[in-house]
């Protein structure tokens, strides 16, 4: 089929008109002036005398923006907040919000403990979702992925069922999420290098601490456990702690530092890496306020990613910790 003859005009525009008859070689000039203009019809406003269509009526302002968030308390958890402003003018109530994002397989969804959640105009709303699987390109380093991905990534869409007093039914609205501190990216990037690290080797804090007799230092036990090689020549790694930083509760001593360019590759026997920590600060709001004192950042590459491990102290673990850097900073 011609796809010149698809072509629709509105009204009598006598410049798209007849120009499939026109074969005589003499006219081809104005033949292609004629498709010339024809292509250019749904580009540019139509002749005078053509009828236009009528144009969509502008929407206007949706009435629940969207924005991407994460708590302290959050990291290491997989989880997010989806932050919800009411702009509407007046009260609404929020059945449901999810977050569709190229970066993780399948929607990131509030999932309501306690019912619809009442949205009041100008006042934001915190609510929690977990991430899903991410999706895990080739490899690259944190620094890579963040300068190529911010050009091609295209932002998230959330969708919101809400409804309004004295309006009958659920309505539905889909904004595009802003991200403005790339939580999104940040936790692809750290999920994506956490997978790829577990599939060369486990590895966990130890659930004992042991204090030294003076109780000024510690020593925490990182248990490194290779995973077995396959044998059919897919083997993952080599990993390799390049080295690891303190926390806002923890530090290494001046004079024992902690193990850096640590090589992990699968097939390898168990293994502990013993490090000492002594308090990082001794304020009195230094354990009432923690988040992140008990997460430990290892810095590791693996395959073609590099970036940032964090290991988790268990439930025991972090309580000793507490225990550890109250008695510790306590005058003597």
């Amino acid at each position: 089929m011609d796809p010149l003859r698809e072509q629709q005009v509105h009204g009598p525009c006598p410049s798209a008109q007849g120009f499939a008859a026109q074969k005589s070689p003499a006219r081809g000039r104005r033949w292609l002036t004629v498709l010339a203009a024809v292509a250019m019809s749904t580009a540019v406003p139509p002749l005078a005398g053509c009828t236009a269509p009528e144009p969509l009526e502008s929407a206007g302002p949706l009435p629940i923006t969207v924005e991407v968030n994460q708590s302290r308390d959050q990291y290491g958890k997989q989880a997010i907040q989806l932050l919800l402003t009411n702009v509407s003018g007046g009260p609404l109530t929020v059945a449901a919000a999810q977050l569709a994002s190229p970066l993780f397989h399948g929607d990131i969804l509030w999932e309501p403990t306690g019912g619809s959640l009442e949205l009041p105009p100008g006042q934001p709303k915190s609510l929690p979702a977990r991430l899903p699987a991410p999706v895990c390109g080739r490899g690259q380093s944190t620094a890579q992925q963040s300068s190529s991905h911010k050009s091609t990534i295209q932002q998230p869409v959330a969708t919101v069922r809400y409804s309004e007093p004295g309006q009958g039914g659920v309505q539905e609205v889909a904004p595009v999420a802003v991200d403005p501190f790339g939580v999104l990216e940040r936790n692809n990037m750290e999920l994506c290098l956490a997978a790829e690290a577990a599939a060369v080797a486990d590895i966990v804090l130890d659930r004992r601490l042991e204090v030294a007799p003076d109780s000024r230092t510690a020593v925490v036990r990182l248990v490194i456990t290779p995973k077995e090689a396959d044998g059919a020549g897919t083997a993952k790694g080599p990993m390799t702690i390049a080295s690891i930083d303190g926390t806002t509760l923890i530090a290494a001593p001046a004079d024992e530092p902690w193990p850096r360019n640590v090589r992990i590759v699968q097939g390898a026997p168990r293994s502990e890496l013993h490090l000492r920590i002594r308090p990082a600060r001794c304020d009195p709001h230094a354990i009432a306020e923690d988040k992140v004192g008990t997460l430990l950042p290892l810095h590791v590459s693996v395959g073609e990613r590099e970036g940032q491990l964090k290991i988790a102290a268990g439930t025991a673990l972090r309580g000793q910790i507490y225990d550890f850097v109250t008695a510790a900073c306590a005058p003597t």
